[in-house]
């Protein structure tokens, strides 16, 4: 919403200081002053397309990726993936955009610019720069939606909303004291929470952003062990449930921020007692940014962000105010229960209807993903009506120390017998993106492989 009180301009990075740490990167820290030489150098060897799309799998060369093209009135793409059918989609959408990247064999049909190699600058040979303002209103950033529903579809960003939302975030997560929090992320920068919660977080919140993106266990460890204290880890509940089976060490964490699905209470209990720390959960999209956040072990409810309002429009409920600058319905079933607070019911694409009951798809995993043995798993929904015209549910199962008659009994222990899979299909691993999603095309796409195997 626009306010007259609200800031026309908002700075580059928040720090206030250019000898401030921004990033640590392979245990070397990098300064404010240094990232904005990094910044100036790279803007100044950008092609002249409005559009690029930003694959640079180091966080660091990603920021400073994203604000050389701020800083250039250029636009960053961040689609959910890099397929060349993405690709051909964004080439349509915007015909100039060009690929930043830093891989030795990057092979994205757009012309390429290789991040350039590292350069040895040594302090006293650093321009003196200040950081630079932003006009509020300049579009930054358009995002696509993650898949999950359909044909990803673009969102764009405007550089206030994007600082007000995560500046909202710093404060909810307690990153705005005095000391340097190193921001650890085992998710990608090119994702919406990747991108508000390992980078735009820390520019905006005084702190310093990390630029491994550590995937197993033990180099999420290593990584959080080369960092110094106080650290937080922002990941998902994909991610952790792996560090939790691993049973290794983890050095002393200040924090565990978790989003793009609901922890179940164990996980977070577990994942508490072992980080010895607060574990904040983030509620947010795509389309809203961030939306509200809990502590799981303390309380099924989530509390809105300071200044977003949900009002009910009909079946839906829609997110306004704070940094939502257009009404934004939502793709949950959300029950209110007090004054900024709310419980998250799931999602109202995957609330189904078997036999006249009603359940949620992601209750169904929820339940499914508590059964101890159980290292991940899907329900999936199929499209068709069988025979008797009543649906039948599919399921798949990470779970190498179970047999099929010993999950069944647990899941018949745990909810109606309407719900219990037709067909519950052991598998190696769920097809999850980068972030831990798990698209709905790519679930078909397995259980089918795994159907047709059986049928052969």
């Amino acid at each position: 919403m626009s306010h007259s009180n609200t800031p026309t301009q908002y700075p580059l990075v928040s720090h206030q200081s250019v000898n401030e740490i921004l990033a640590w990167r392979k245990g070397v820290a990098i300064t404010v002053a240094q990232f904005l030489d990094d910044v100036a150098q790279l803007a100044a060897i950008m092609p002249t397309g409005n559009y690029l799309l930003n694959i640079c799998h180091d966080r660091y060369h990603f920021t400073v990726g994203l604000a050389a093209a701020i800083v250039s009135g250029k636009v960053s793409l961040l689609p959910p993936n890099h397929t060349p059918e993405m690709v051909r989609q964004l080439k349509d959408f915007a015909p100039d955009v060009f690929c930043l990247h830093d891989s030795a064999n990057c092979t994205i049909d757009l012309p390429l610019m290789r991040y350039p190699a590292e350069r040895d600058i040594q302090p006293k040979e650093l321009a003196k720069r200040e950081i630079p303002e932003i006009d509020a209103l300049q579009q930054v950033a358009i995002l696509f939606t993650s898949g999950t529903t359909g044909r990803p579809l673009p969102h764009a960003k405007c550089w206030g909303a994007l600082v007000r939302n995560v500046r909202a975030e710093a404060e909810r997560l307690g990153l705005l004291s005095d000391r340097s929090y190193a921001i650890l992320g085992t998710v990608p920068p090119q994702h919406m929470y990747g991108l508000e919660s390992t980078v735009m977080v820390a520019l905006q919140s005084g702190n310093a952003l990390v630029s491994g993106h550590p995937f197993y266990p033990a180099d999420i460890c290593e990584a959080i062990e080369a960092l110094p204290a106080p650290r937080v880890l922002v990941s998902t509940p994909v991610h952790m449930r792996l560090l939790l089976e691993s049973e290794l060490d983890v050095a002393e964490l200040a924090l565990v921020v978790s989003a793009t699905a609901p922890l179940s209470p164990q996980l977070a209990l577990a994942i508490e007692a072992k980080t010895q720390c607060p574990l904040i959960e983030i509620y947010g999209s795509t389309e809203t940014g961030q939306v509200a956040s809990r502590r799981p072990t303390q309380s099924d409810e989530w509390q809105l962000l300071p200044g977003v309002q949900l009002t009910q429009r009909g079946a839906d409920i829609w997110a306004t105010g704070a940094h939502i600058e257009v009404p934004v319905p939502l793709n949950d079933v959300i029950e209110t229960t007090r004054e900024n607070h709310f419980l998250l019911c799931g999602r109202t694409s995957d609330i189904i209807n078997i036999a006249g009951k009603r359940g949620s798809l992601a209750s169904l995993n929820h339940l499914l993903n508590s059964i101890p043995g159980v290292l991940d798993g899907a329900f999936f929904m199929p499209d068709e009506i069988s025979h008797d015209h009543v649906t039948r549910l599919v399921a798949c199962v990470v779970a190498p120390t179970l047999d099929l008659q010993v999950l069944m009994q647990a899941l018949r222990e745990r909810m109606d017998a309407v719900f219990l899979p037709r067909r519950l299909i052991f598998v190696d691993a769920l097809p999850r993106n980068s972030t831990g999603k798990l698209p709905r095309e790519s679930l078909k796409t397995l259980i089918e492989a795994e159907i047709g195997k059986q049928v052969a």
